[in-house]
């Protein structure tokens, strides 16, 4: 990942140094933690290694199973989610591949016009992150990066100071709320028929309606929203401490390039008519499986952001460059799903799973079950570091301890929501993407992205206790 000096030089014109400015309480306090972090936090890859050994570890050691038996589980188990990988690798492909085709760029342009101060910068970028990561958590990563670089450009432009990392910080913490929202994966995984939730479930599936969609979920995510951008704005440089952190124009030049129109297969490619209809026969299935009762599930997710996607491209020519510039994103989750996959399979072949049940189930109630899952899921995260992959390790041993102590199973699949989103503020694996988007390391949002996660922390475990009464 490039740092920001070389960001700068990729645009072929040189930063200016400025003075640090001595930040927040928050941002100093972090230093220490930053400079930990920057040195000693491996990759995700090395995380999903880790654990597997680890849960290995604890099957031999809390229950019965042998070593030729946790391997046989493991091994078996590698390839049990590849259905729902392909599902979590579309949703974080479209996303990138929607936030970057033609009318959405012209649209974050657009955006970027609005914000006329640094204050309304910081919050501005934060809202339509979260927006957007409501919509889908790919989108809003995206999104939250993109629109960072044009309102810090724009700002330049009008001689606005900026904070760089607060502003992208900012871009960042709108995922905090993904989970709550359109594409969330625990939701939408719980009512899928035959996913890997059904049987912790007894065999059937939670409507959206009763997690994403419930009146104390909405209102969470309203309270969340307004929290954060209150405390961006208060942490935010003023006085001395102002500075411009973009002294060039750090928006990357389209990689779009115009279709060959030489022969009559090239002019099949650079016509919109194939996409376009596509685009409008996906649309009329989405409209008929509604109205005859379908739910909302991952594969309509994805399906309802492929068809907004055939529908703003211009040809299939442009569909394909998207598409390629968008793939390599996707590629840490095809690799370390199958791990995620294998330490499920040890988990439950051993019946580690009902160990930890039990284990939890003796020291909640079904008044503290729900911010205890809230906060095991905030540290699996940082193992796990996907929601779908936590679930996937995570959701069954939750589900079976709540259904154990009577807690309904909406609030467990929230509480788990809560928990993965919440820690992914000090977890960088997610914000790789934004982070290269921006030219920026880890270290230097995490103060920013520290303050969202004590804020967002408060809300979500107040929700939890308030709806567990």
């Amino acid at each position: 990942m490039p740092t920001t000096t070389q960001s700068a030089e990729a645009h072929s014109a040189p930063r200016q140094q400025q003075p640090h400015p001595a930040g927040t309480v928050f941002s100093r306090a972090m230093r220490p933690v930053n400079t930990v972090m920057e040195r000693f936090i491996p990759s995700s890859l090395l995380f999903s290694i880790v654990l597997t050994f680890i849960v290995a570890g604890l099957t031999l050691a809390l229950t019965p199973t042998a070593p030729g038996d946790v391997l046989l589980g493991w091994g078996n188990g590698l390839s049990g989610l590849l259905e729902f990988m392909t599902q979590m690798a579309l949703v974080l492909m479209l996303g990138h591949i929607l936030a970057n085709t033609r009318p959405m760029r012209a649209l974050l342009a657009r955006l970027g016009q609005i914000p006329r101060s640094a204050g309304q910068a910081y919050v501005f970028v934060f809202v339509i992150a979260a927006l957007a990561s409501l919509v889908t958590w790919g989108l809003g990563l995206v999104v939250g990066g993109l629109l960072a670089r044009e309102v810090a450009a724009q700002a330049r432009h009008r001689g606005v100071c900026l904070h760089f990392p607060l502003l992208v910080a900012c871009g960042f913490a709108g995922f905090v709320v993904w989970h709550m929202g359109y594409s969330g994966s625990g939701p939408l995984t719980a009512a899928t028929p035959g996913s890997f939730l059904a049987e912790p479930l007894g065999g059937r599936t939670l409507p959206i309606t009763a997690t994403t969609f419930s009146w104390w979920n909405l209102t969470a995510t309203v309270v969340t929203v307004v929290s954060i951008a209150v405390a961006l704005f208060l942490v935010a440089p003023r006085g001395q401490d102002r500075i411009i952190e973009l002294t060039i124009d750090a928006r990357e030049d389209s990689f779009l390039t115009d279709p060959p129109r030489e022969t009559p297969a090239d002019r099949l490619d650079a016509s919109r008519v194939p996409t376009l209809l596509v685009g409008v026969t996906l649309i009329a299935y989405l409209a008929l499986h509604f109205a005859r009762g379908g739910t909302l599930t991952l594969d309509i997710v994805n399906w309802s952001f492929l068809a907004l996607i055939l529908v703003l491209v211009r040809n299939a020519h442009e569909l394909i460059q998207l598409t390629s510039h968008a793939a390599s994103n996707v590629g840490e989750i095809l690799l370390q799903f199958p791990l995620y996959a294998g330490i499920l399979g040890m988990m439950t072949t051993s019946g580690l799973i009902e160990v930890f049940s039990d284990a939890l189930a003796s020291v909640a109630t079904p008044t503290t079950f729900g911010v205890l899952a809230f906060l095991s899921a905030g540290i699996v995260i940082f193992f796990v570091p996907s929601g779908g992959g936590q679930f996937a390790v995570q959701g069954p041993i939750m589900l079976s301890a709540g259904a154990e102590l009577g807690v309904d199973p909406a609030v467990t699949i929230m509480a788990m929501s809560y928990g993965d989103q919440w820690t992914n503020m000090i977890q960088p694996f997610w914000a790789i993407p934004l982070l290269a988007i921006a030219g920026l390391k880890m270290r230097e949002i995490l103060g920013y992205t520290t303050v969202v996660l004590l804020v967002s922390g408060a809300v979500f475990a107040g929700t939890l206790l308030l709806v567990s009464l």
